[in-house]
């Protein structure tokens, strides 16, 4: 509980999407991702474009980790600078997850919403300066060349 606000995500560089059609079998949750991809890739174009999937974020208001936590989960497009120096926008699409306030009410998570998305602005800066958008740029880049390796097929789902 040493942080206030604790921001997870996956990270998907949509300059290395190389292929855009859904695999047959595909699980029906895969195939809505690639959907929402798809989208993000025609709305914000494949350079300096994020996808930020399997993404929560967590507030702790008070010194107790009984009572006190809202919890959100959220998805969507980060975009940056042409260096990938800065964050300049964060489209996303949040949903509360879960709290442990008896107090919280309509207008306070729809407040925090907001504030998701600016917490994900500065934590894709964060993410950027620690060098961890270059490690997953490289990740992706080692299985789509084992995908292409392997024909088009590295495993189910994958």
């Amino acid at each position: 509980m040493d942080r206030v606000v604790d921001i997870t995500f996956d990270c998907l560089p949509l300059r290395s999407v190389g292929r855009l059609e859904i695999p047959l079998d595909a699980s029906p949750r895969y195939r809505q991702r690639c959907e929402r991809v798809k989208a993000a890739i025609a709305k914000h174009g494949s350079h300096n474009s994020y996808f930020l999937y399997n993404a929560r974020c967590v507030f702790q208001l008070t010194n107790s980790a009984e009572v006190g936590r809202v919890e959100f989960r959220f998805e969507g497009c980060v975009l940056t600078d042409e260096a990938d120096a800065k964050t300049t926008a964060a489209e996303l699409d949040v949903e509360l997850a879960g709290e442990t306030c008896d107090w919280l009410s309509e207008p306070v998570v729809a407040w925090f919403g907001e504030t998701v998305r600016r917490a994900v602005l500065v934590e894709f800066d964060r993410y950027m300066a620690a060098g961890d958008l270059e490690r997953a740029r490289q990740q992706v880049e080692k299985v789509q060349a084992e995908c292409d390796d392997a024909g088009g097929y590295v495993g189910m789902y994958l």
